[in-house]
């Protein structure tokens, strides 16, 4: 495990909450807690199990474009499933957040008995998952990232704002940045990440991959225990919501997923 201090070059262009160094910074934006029906090719969202993919546009006023989602196949836990994409102006927001979701999302709840969430962190189960995916070349500015809602209490319902929320960014493309400053290094999972903290009203922690991957085997606990020991994370915190997917600022290209699988222990 590396440490290294704050990095304040990194609060300049778009962001994901995200960033290229040569712009001037501009407003930050949230989520809104609610996603917005898109342009499909299944009447979303669709289901496997307990496991939905979502066509969630969140920001799509803030330019002009269009995306797709679909599904593809399961075989037992694992899904595969694909979006396409063309975005347009707001290069400093974020349009899109096309996604797998397993339990809490903003506008809905847990159903425990199907996704066995919510866990609590001080309890450190293992929440084991993979992911296989394709990125098309020139894809714009945009990241394929696990995104993970975490709540106070194991009730949390739709409207229940989150605490925190823990990214962890395995692909990037075009200059797309985290929200907040850099404050660390560390190696999890047989690779290094820059660790970025920042605060829209909940805690976001993001954990950055140093070098760019389209394959992962991960423990989720693994991130939340290296939040826990540098006190960004509290124990009594409970992980609500698990999602895979990918932000789009602006551009045109697609993300395959050809295998997806997350395993709550």
């Amino acid at each position: 495990m590396s440490t290294d201090g704050p990095d304040s070059e990194r609060r300049r262009g778009p962001r994901s909450r995200s960033a290229s160094r040569s712009q001037p910074p501009p407003p930050l934006r949230s989520r809104t807690p609610a996603s917005r029906p898109g342009r499909v090719r299944r009447s979303p969202p669709s289901r496997w199990a307990s496991t939905t993919v979502n066509n969630n546009l969140w920001g799509q006023d803030s330019g002009t474009g269009s995306q797709c989602v679909w599904d593809t196949s399961q075989n037992g836990d694992t899904i595969a499933w694909g979006t396409d994409y063309t975005w347009s102006g707001g290069q400093y927001n974020v349009k899109s957040y096309a996604s797998s979701v397993l339990g809490w999302h903003w506008g809905w709840k847990v159903d425990k008995p199907r996704t066995e969430l919510p866990v609590r962190v001080g309890d450190r189960r293992r929440i084991d998952t993979t992911w296989d995916f394709t990125v098309s070349s020139n894809p714009g500015v945009m990241n394929v990232a696990y995104d993970l809602w975490l709540h106070s209490k194991n009730n949390a319902d739709w409207p229940d704002q989150p605490t925190d929320e823990v990214m962890i960014w395995l692909n990037r493309q075009g200059g797309a940045g985290p929200l907040g400053s850099k404050v660390g290094s560390v190696s999890l999972g047989g690779a290094m990440w820059d660790l970025y903290e920042g605060d829209i009203g909940w805690k976001v922690h993001s954990f950055v991959r140093v070098a760019n991957t389209s394959r992962a085997t991960l423990n989720m606990d693994d991130f939340l225990q290296a939040l826990v020991r540098r006190n960004y994370l509290s124990n009594d915190k409970y992980v609500s919501g698990i999602e895979a997917g990918t932000e789009v600022f602006t551009g045109t290209g697609r993300v395959d997923t050809r295998a997806y699988s997350v395993d709550v222990g």
